[in-house]
């Protein structure tokens, strides 16, 4: 069965509206800064991604998998763009940028400070041209100091700031998150940094510059395991979240499958017990709170892993749920596909694009009981260069085809 088949296939529509009327020029390429402008586009904005003649956005090439020829990772973070090809090494095409700068609100690179000043895109140059641009860079290590001209990737970014090392079992080697977490949070830092810079506009009226860094993004992620560390000098070590503040809070093997188990406070503690048929181990006092628990963790933990190995996973999970403790599966992502309760909220759906279904992962959050986003699927490669040059540069047919023949556009 093809798994599309699966997806509800929604209509396009106007979205949400709340930032209407705001432009934002897309320059950057690969996830963090395409995820990043994604969240504006969904929220309202209009996106013109800015690529390159030659190949556009790094991801158009991710693969496989490929879908009609599309890399489906760059699919996943460009809805609600519009493309536009242009050399930004010849000054014809720098010309051309700058004139969309005049009527732009917002736009967004993810290169280093030095290649920024040599295209003519650093802030100091596009704030002259229009001081109430809001100016976002994303790198690895920030736009100053010592990392400045340092590549970086999501994987680099996950080992600098500790993910890494806390992510894995204990005897095995530090493991990368199994989703690029270092360009997703980068991204969504830089989206909320737009949104505070464009409520600020709003009463200064001037532009900013955002400089945001893929590590400190993901150190700050980090935030819950390094302030423990801090103050009382106990290094964390891999675990395999197993080594939680709440005492009983990880994995556990069922008789067939594996389910995540959080006993959180002392109610959720006693109702577990309950639920288990056993409330008086629960209700004893070496075990009456989670400081006490904690010192007991690997006698507790051996003690409810032998109860749950009894039983298969879904038995639990009803008894669970019934009590109301937290708990779940660790779903596959072809179980996550069929969960009922990710198929109600349409959060996964298809777009009929220009080659077939596309598959979107939806916002997810709800503004008014909606959350309906897909104004436009994620576009050609230069699909949109013509209308744009022609509509916001009022350029004539003539000079878009010497353009075209200069190999700018």
């Amino acid at each position: 069965m093809n798994l599309l088949d699966k997806l509800p296939q929604l209509p396009y529509s106007d979205g949400l509206n709340f930032l209407q009327g705001v432009t934002v020029l897309d320059l950057t390429t690969s996830i963090a800064g395409p995820y990043s402008t994604q969240l504006l586009g969904d929220l309202g904005a209009e996106i013109i991604k800015v690529e390159r003649r030659d190949g556009g956005d790094d991801a158009r090439h991710w693969g496989p998998p490929f879908l009609n020829n599309e890399s489906l990772w760059f699919i996943s973070a460009n809805r609600n763009k519009e493309s536009l090809t242009l050399d930004l090494t010849l000054p014809a095409g720098r010309r051309i940028l700058h004139e969309l700068v005049k009527q732009a609100d917002v736009i967004v690179m993810n290169t280093a400070s030095r290649i920024q000043a040599k295209l003519g895109i650093d802030y100091q140059t596009l704030h002259a041209i229009n001081p109430s641009l809001i100016h976002v860079s994303i790198t690895g290590f920030g736009l100053e100091g010592v990392g400045a001209d340092l590549p970086c990737y999501d994987l680099i970014a996950e080992g600098y700031s500790g993910i890494m090392d806390l992510t894995g079992e204990a005897a095995r080697s530090p493991q990368k998150i199994g989703t690029p977490a270092s360009d997703l949070l980068a991204g969504q830092d830089a989206a909320l940094a737009i949104l505070a810079a464009l409520h600020g506009r709003q009463r200064t009226g001037s532009g900013t510059q955002i400089d945001i860094s893929m590590v400190a993004s993901s150190t700050r992620f980090m935030a819950s395991r390094i302030v423990p560390y801090l103050g009382s000098g106990k290094l964390p070590r891999r675990s395999g979240g197993t080594d939680s503040v709440v005492a009983i809070y990880q994995v556990f093997e069922t008789a067939d499958y594996p389910i995540t188990l959080g006993l959180g406070n002392d109610a959720i503690w006693h109702r577990f017990w309950t639920a288990v048929g056993q409330p008086e181990y629960g209700m004893q006092d070496s075990l009456s709170s989670n400081i006490k628990r904690c010192e007991l963790r690997q006698d507790i933990v051996a003690k409810i892993a032998k109860i749950l190995a009894e039983y298969p996973r879904e038995k639990w999970l009803d008894l669970f749920a019934r009590h109301r403790i937290p708990a779940g599966p660790i779903n596959t992502l072809a179980q996550l596909v069929d969960d009922p309760l990710v198929q109600a909220n349409n959060q996964l759906y298809c777009l009929d694009g220009p080659s077939g279904p596309i598959p979107q992962v939806g916002l997810g959050i709800r503004f008014d009981g909606a959350s309906e986003t897909a104004r436009r699927a994620p576009p050609k490669l230069g699909e949109d260069t013509e209308r744009i040059l022609r509509e916001r540069l009022v350029m004539s047919a003539d000079d878009i085809a010497d353009l075209r023949k200069a190999k700018v556009i």
